[in-house]
Formats: structure tokens, sequence, C-alpha cells
């Protein structure tokens, strides 16, 4: 009963199961958690130069506006 249909089509599942995980393994990304190569944005970077003291409260918010485009 069966013998000729490989068991309801589990050779079918196996090909996907072996194309999920492969998909999974190549498709993640490896330094999430980490986010070591993160590119900075121009609101990170300001964030960062404000929180150093680098500019004063109203540099800050004027060019945050800019940036956002909060004209």
């Amino acid at each position: 009963m069966f013998y000729d249909n490989n068991f309801w089509g589990m050779d079918f599942i196996w090909w996907c199961v072996w194309i999920m995980l492969l998909i999974w393994i190549f498709a993640t990304p490896y330094d999430v958690p980490f986010q070591r190569n993160r590119k900075s944005g121009p609101l990170d970077i300001l964030q960062k130069r404000f929180a150093s003291g680098e500019i004063n409260k109203d540099d800050y918010e004027e060019r945050r506006k800019i940036i956002m485009g909060d004209l």
C-alpha cells in the first residue's frame, strides 16, 4: 500500500526542508545582534555629536529639523 508513491510525497517534503534550510542559512544576516558593520545615518551622527558636547542644543535642534525635513 502506497509503496509506489514514496510514502505520500515525503521526497517532496524533504526537498522543501533542505531548500528552506539553505535559504535560512544564506539569508540570515550574521551581525544583526552586534551591529558591528552598521552604517551610521546622519541623525545617528548628529545625536553622537550632541551627546559628546561638540554641538549645543540649538545647533542640534536646527540640524535635526533639516535632516528630518521639518523646515
